[in-house]
């Protein structure tokens, strides 16, 4: 048999020392772990420095609405659901129409008075109007005051209850068919069905389209006839229903609610002088806007709504500036 010779097996032992040993599979893997986590650390990095700076940009921080109105709230769309009025508008039957007088104008001799004190014209230099009229005039805010003793008055109103997620619910195809159509559980249900249950603190406000008959005051009250009175002849518009508002005021947690008739009662009862719903909202101590205006321009969900309104001490309403804010 054959021997290996001393010196072969010597350099054979040798020639082995120097190879380096076969990589174990078990350091290949920590090593490719701790790569992936290394890799995985730097994008989750980068990831969250985007974010923090996306939202600074939005946001300016949670103590800067600069930014936010910078950014965010001035590229919105704002829609103005507040009609205007003058002297001659649709009122409640039951008070006067609105007197409006020049004091003061920018030059001497308006409308040919050459001297000041002609007709209540007092003076020149600046333009100043005295207007009187009742508080519940044109689109206006009715404070819980306004039906109800012991209520909130008119500069009681939070400011905080003025800025309010605008919930608005469309039966304004119903009333085409009926114009003595009430709101139905059927009608918030659907509502709820598509866009998600009510939040709490919303103001929810009921599109009929009615807003569309104004500024003429016949069309506004729609009675079935002419000529006679209010019991023969009843007003015909749209209204809410008792069980509706209770679900809405008691059950969702609303802040408010409004609507483009002149009345939260449907025509049927006001023209018995039935106020019984208005009067169920303002016991709870809520306000309501009426007459509201352009409610078919906004979305039924995502929107904003801002009331503004004098702060009259002990003011029992008042004419409004009432817009919404588009998502």
């Amino acid at each position: 048999s054959q021997t290996m010779h001393p010196s072969s097996a010597s350099a054979f032992l040798l020639e082995s020392e120097r190879r380096p040993a076969p990589p174990s599979p078990f350091l290949n893997t920590r090593k490719l772990f701790f790569i992936v986590i290394v890799l995985l650390s730097m994008i989750l990095i980068v990831a969250v420095c985007i974010l923090a700076v996306l939202l600074r940009r939005s946001v300016g921080g949670s103590h800067n609405l600069k930014h936010f109105y910078m950014n965010t709230l001035r590229t919105k769309k704002f829609v103005d659901l507040t009609h205007s009025f003058d002297e001659t508008i649709p009122h409640w039957k039951g008070v006067p129409a609105m007197n409006r007088t020049l004091l003061y104008w920018y030059e001497e001799g308006y409308e040919g008075k050459t001297a000041p004190g002609a007709n209540g014209y007092s003076g020149y230099g600046f333009f100043i109007e005295q207007f009187c009229h009742v508080g519940q005039w044109g689109t206006h805010i009715d404070p819980p005051a306004h039906l109800v003793k012991n209520r909130k008055t008119l500069d009681e109103i939070e400011v905080s209850e003025m800025v309010l997620p605008l919930v608005v619910i469309d039966v304004h195809e119903q009333v085409a068919l009926n114009p003595d159509y009430t709101l139905t559980m059927d009608d918030i249900r659907a509502w709820e069905a598509k866009y998600g249950q009510i939040v709490e603190g919303s103001f929810v406000a009921m599109r009929t389209d009615w807003s569309k008959r104004w500024p003429n005051e016949a069309l506004m009250e729609n009675r079935a006839c002419v000529g006679g009175t209010y019991a023969e002849c009843p007003a015909r518009y749209p209204g809410w229903s008792k069980e509706t508002l209770q679900f809405l005021y008691e059950t969702r947690g609303i802040t408010a609610s409004g609507h483009e008739t002149t009345d939260t009662d449907p025509g049927s009862a006001t023209s018995r002088d039935d106020y019984s719903l208005e009067t169920y909202i303002l016991d709870l101590n809520h306000y309501q806007i009426e007459l509201m205006n352009n409610l078919d321009q906004v979305p039924q969900d995502g929107a904003l709504i801002v009331i503004g309104a004098p702060k009259v001490k002990g003011g029992s309403g008042f004419p409004a500036r009432v817009f919404a804010i588009l998502p």
